[in-house]
C-alpha cells in the first residue's frame, strides 16, 4: 500500500512549527532537509496486537472522496489511502517498487512509442467482489486526460500524455501506450479508482461525493456521521492480502487547534503535524505520548492572483511585492527552535535534500529599496502611508485558513509591505470549504497554504504552473505564459533524468520570474503519537503498510 499523495494537493493546516519559549522539556532542533530515514516505531507483525481502533483527526470534512477531483484537498488522501489500490510503494529514501498487492508486474516494454504493461494481481477485487480489470485503468485515463473538459479534474499530468489503453492477454492486463513521452510514468494509477467513478463527468463528480461505495484496500469506509463529524473505516472483508492488525480507524473532524488537547485527553492517538514548539513541549511532557520526526514532503507558500483584471495581474507588480517580503525573517520566526538553521525554500519543484534542488529565487530576493523603486516606476506613488495609482490604493487581501502560524506569517508580511507603502489586509477563514469557496474561485489577492508534494516532483509543473484558461487545474492564481507551457511540455517528456532536472530548474527560474508564488519553508515533520503505536508516525518519503499499523502487544 502507499500513502504517497499522488498529486500536489493543497493542505489547509500548517505543516510547520512556530518558535516558542514556554515551559516544559527542551526541544532539540532538527532538520527540514529531506533525507532517507523516517520515524515510525517499526515493528514486525507478530509484535503488534490483533484488533484496536486507531483514532486520528483531519480539520475539515472532505468535499469529495475523489482525490482526482478539483474539489479535493490534501486531507482526503489521509482517509482514502487505507482504501484504494495503488501502483507503487516507496521506502524511506524514496526508492520505488511495484505494489504487488495490486499489480504483479509493471514494465516499461518500449520507449518509442513509450509503452507500459500492467499485469493486475489475479486476486485483486473491488469491495463488491468484482475484479479489478484493465477497464478501470482505461476509464481513469479517459477521465483524467483533460480531453473531456466535463471532468472537473485537479490535474492531468501523465494521463494527458497517454494515447491509448488496450486489453492485454486477458482482462487482468492493460497495455498503456503514450502518445508523447512522459518522464514520471511510474506515478500513473496511484491511486486507482473503479471505472464506475470515472465513466462519465457526472459519475466523476457524484460517485464519491459523499461516501465511498467501492474500495479495494485492506480497509473500507463503513460509517460517515456528519452530525458527529466522524468517519469510520473497518477491515475490508474482500481484502486478499495480509490481514490488517487494526479493526477500525476512526477519523474525527477536528480543528487543528483542538487536536493536541484531544490527544492529551485520550481522544486521539496521533496528531500530525505539531504546529508550534510549545505544542512539541506539551506532547513530550504528556505521559504515553512520543514525538516522532522525519522531514515531510511538503512546503508552505504564498501564491499570487494574476488573473486578467486582478489587482496583481501585472507580473512586474508581483515581483516588486515579492521583493518587499522578507522570507528569511518568516523562516526564522516560524521554525526557530525546531530547525537548526531556518532558511527560506528557493525552489518550487525540489526540496532541500532532493536530487535536483538548486536555488532559483534570485529574481525575488529581499530588496525593499528595489521594490520601492519598481513600484514608483509602475506608477504606484506614495500618498501618506499607502501607495496609489489612478485614485486606487495599493491594498492587498491576504487569505488563509485560520491558524496561528499562518497569521504570524501574514503579520510579518504585513509589516514588511507597510515599509514600502503597500497595505495588507489579513483575512482568515475556517478550514472547511476554504478551497472550494475562497481559493478555487480566485477570491484573493494573495493566499497562504501548503502543498503536499508527490514523490514525483515534475508532476507539479503541468498541474500547478502550466496555464490553460479553459482548464486551470490547480493554477489558482491564473498565472502563466505560452513560453512556460512549452518548456513544461518539454520537461515532462524528457526521459533522461539528468536532462529533465536541468529543464525543470530552467522552468522554476521562469516561474519565479513571472511572480507566480513565493515558497516559504519546507516541513520539518514533527508528529505526536501514542508511544505504543507501531509502524506509524513521521513517514518522510516512505509509504505506510496499512496492514502492519497497530498497537504493540
Amino acid at each position: 500500500m502507499t500513502t504517497l499523495t499522488r498529486i500536489a494537493m493543497p493542505v489547509l493546516a500548517l505543516t510547520l512549527v512556530l518558535g516558542g519559549c514556554g515551559s516544559g522539556p527542551d526541544v532539540q532542533s532538527g532538520s527540514s532537509t529531506i533525507g532517507s530515514v523516517n520515524d515510525i516505531n517499526p515493528q514486525e507483525r507478530d509484535a503488534v496486537q490483533d484488533g484496536g481502533n486507531l483514532r486520528l483527526a483531519i480539520p475539515g470534512f472532505p468535499a469529495t472522496f475523489n482525490s482526482g477531483h478539483v474539489d479535493s484537498d490534501g486531507y482526503v488522501n489521509d482517509v482514502t489511502g487505507w482504501t484504494l489500490p495503488g501502483s507503487i510503494t516507496a521506502d524511506a529514501a524514496g526508492n520505488l517498487s511495484t505494489d504487488t498487492n495490486y499489480f504483479t508486474s509493471i514494465e516499461l516494454t518500449n520507449t518509442n512509442p513509450q509503452t507500459i504493461e500492467y499485469t493486475i494481481n489475479p486476486k485483486a477485487v473491488w469491495s463488491d467482489g468484482s475484479p479489478i480489470t484493465w477497464n478501470d485503468l482505461r476509464s481513469q485515463v479517459d477521465a483524467l486526460s483533460g480531453r473531456d473538459p466535463g471532468f472537473k479534474v485537479s490535474a492531468t499530468q501523465a494521463y494527458s500524455s497517454v494515447g491509448k489503453v488496450e486489453r492485454g492477454v486477458d482482462d487482468r492486463q492493460a497495455i498503456v501506450t503514450f502518445a508523447e513521452h512522459y518522464a514520471e510514468w511510474k506515478g500513473l494509477f496511484n491511486p486507482l479508482y473503479p471505472q464506475q467513478s470515472t465513466a462519465t463527468p457526472q459519475a466523476f463528480d457524484e460517485f464519491y461525493r459523499n461516501d465511498m461505495p467501492l474500495s479495494a484496500g485492506p480497509f473500507m469506509i463503513t460509517s460517515i456521521d456528519r452530525a458527529q463529524q466522524r468517519i469510520v473505516l473497518s477491515r475490508n472483508p474482500k481484502w486478499w492480502g495480509e490481514a490488517p492488525k487494526l479493526t477500525n480507524v476512526t477519523y474525527s473532524i477536528l480543528d487543528s487547534s483542538a487536536q493536541l488537547s484531544a490527544l492529551q485527553n485520550n481522544e486521539l492517538d496521533a496528531v500530525d503535524p505539531l504546529s508550534t514548539v510549545d505544542d512539541i513541549k506539551t506532547a513530550t511532557s504528556t505521559p504515553g505520548i512520543q514525538v516522532r520526526r522525519a522531514p515531510a514532503n511538503r512546503f508552505m507558500h504564498t501564491t499570487f492572483n494574476g488573473a486578467p483584471g486582478a489587482l496583481l495581474a501585472d507580473p512586474k507588480l508581483r515581483i516588486a511585492i515579492s521583493k518587499g517580503i522578507n522570507r528569511q525573517a518568516i523562516a526564522t520566526a516560524i521554525q526557530n527552535g525546531l530547525v537548526t538553521d531556518p532558511k527560506p525554500l528557493n525552489n518550487h519543484l525540489y526540496l532541500v535534500g532532493q536530487t535536483g534542488f538548486q536555488d532559483n529565487a534570485q529574481s525575488v530576493s529581499f530588496d525593499p529599496a528595489e521594490a520601492a523603486r519598481m513600484l514608483d516606476e509602475l506608477g504606484w506613488k506614495l500618498n501618506g502611508d499607502v501607495r496609489e495609482k489612478d485614485g486606487r490604493q495599493l491594498v492587498i487581501r491576504d487569505v488563509m485558513a485560520q491558524n496561528d502560524v499562518q497569521v504570524q506569517v501574514a503579520t510579518i508580511t504585513q509589516q514588511n509591505l507597510a515599509e514600502i507603502g503597500v497595505k495588507l489586509l489579513i483575512e482568515t477563514y475556517p478550514g472547511t470549504a476554504f478551497f472550494t469557496e475562497i481559493i478555487e474561485p480566485g477570491n484573493f489577492d494573495i493566499a497562504q497554504f501548503a502543498w503536499m508534494k508527490s514523490i514525483f516532483p515534475l508532476g507539479a509543473l503541468p498541474q500547478i504552473y502550466a496555464y490553460d484558461p479553459a482548464n486551470k487545474l490547480s493554477n489558482y492564481g491564473s498565472i502563466g505564459s505560452p513560453e512556460l507551457n512549452a518548456l513544461i511540455k518539454e520537461t515532462i517528456a524528457e526521459l533522461d533524468p539528468q536532462k529533465a532536472i536541468e529543464l525543470a530548474n530552467k522552468a522554476d527560474r521562469m516561474i519565479f520570474e513571472e511572480g507566480f508564488s513565493l515558497p516559504l519553508v519546507q516541513s520539518a515533520g514533527a508528529v505526536a503519537v501514542r508511544e505504543n503505536l507501531a509502524n506509524f508516525g513521521a513517514f518522510g518519503l516512505a509509504s505506510a503498510d496499512y496492514t502492519k499499523i497497530g498497537f504493540m502487544k
